[in-house]
Parts: structure tokens; C-alpha cells; sequence
């Protein structure tokens, strides 16, 4: 191991030099510069740049001139078919109305909540007697033979009392 006698203001003072005066140290210059650039070798090949063979043909100029002209006129492309702004177009619907209900919901007054507690309560009584009724339809007829007797034993019963 390498050992360095530098004392700690000295580390400080030389970091701080090594860094102003070194250019190479920058984060700008971390990939180095081609040697071909300072040269005038006429032996070296320069490098330039790939022909795209896309960009040089008939068909995209023109494409890209009458692109040009449209956005210069304030024409944007139709790039969407109808069918994709249709359903965009739902989808943002659909998001405002479920906005504006969930804002409804956070306005409600108190008065407004019991009612529809007291509201929940009578339809909850409804479903109750609609399975009771259903379930004396469904029973079998000498139950409801037996619940008919009953009702005139009670009603015989009860007239000689008035």
C-alpha cells in the first residue's frame, strides 16, 4: 500500500486546485475528443454522415412539405379513426358525470342522509314482505288449508264476544 503525507488542509487546497486547472476532470470532457479533427491527414477517411434513404425519397418530401403547409394553416393531421375518438370521447364523459356525482355526494346535507337512511329502512321492510308473501305462495296447500281454519276459528270465536 501506497502511503501519502498530506495533512487534511492540504487535501482541501489540492482537490480544490486539481479541480479548476484540470480540464479533463469535468464532467463536460468525460468522452475524448477524435485526433482527426486537429489533423489535416489526407490519408485519414473522415467520417460522414449515412444518406437515409427514407428522408431522400420522392414520397416524404412531399409528405413532409404537406405536413409543413398544414401546420402552418393550424390543420392537425387525422391520425385517430373515428371509432378511437368516439370511445375517448365516453371515456371522458364517463369520468365528468362520475366527478360531478362523487362532488354531489360530498355536498349532501344531513337532512339529505337521514332520508335516504329512512329510505334504505322502508325498502329493506319491502324486500321482507315480498319473501314473506313468496314463501306462503310456495308452501303447500295444507298449510294453507290449516291457516284458513285457523283464521275462521278465531274470526267464530270472536264474534259472539261482540
Amino acid at each position: 500500500m501506497f502511503s501519502c503525507s498530506i495533512s487534511h488542509e492540504d487535501r482541501g487546497n489540492l482537490s480544490e486546485d486539481t479541480e479548476l486547472k484540470d480540464p479533463y476532470l469535468t464532467p463536460r470532457n468525460i468522452m475524448a475528443e477524435p485526433d482527426y479533427i486537429d489533423e489535416d491527414n489526407p490519408e485519414l477517411i473522415r467520417p460522414q454522415k449515412l444518406i437515409n434513404p427514407v428522408k431522400s425519397s420522392r414520397n416524404h418530401q412531399d409528405l413532409h412539405r404537406e405536413l409543413l403547409m398544414n401546420q402552418k394553416r393550424g390543420l392537425a393531421p387525422q391520425n385517430k379513426p373515428e371509432l378511437q375518438k368516439v370511445m375517448e370521447k365516453r371515456k371522458r364523459d364517463q369520468v365528468i358525470k362520475q366527478q360531478k356525482e362523487e362532488e354531489a355526494q360530498k355536498k349532501k346535507s344531513d337532512l339529505e342522509i337521514e332520508l335516504m337512511k329512512r329510505q334504505q329502512k322502508l325498502e329493506q321492510l319491502e324486500l321482507e314482505k315480498q319473501k314473506l308473501q313468496e314463501e306462503q305462495e310456495n308452501a303447500p296447500e295444507f298449510v294453507k288449508v290449516k291457516g284458513n281454519l285457523r283464521r275462521t276459528a278465531q274470526e267464530l270465536a270472536d264474534a259472539p264476544d261482540s
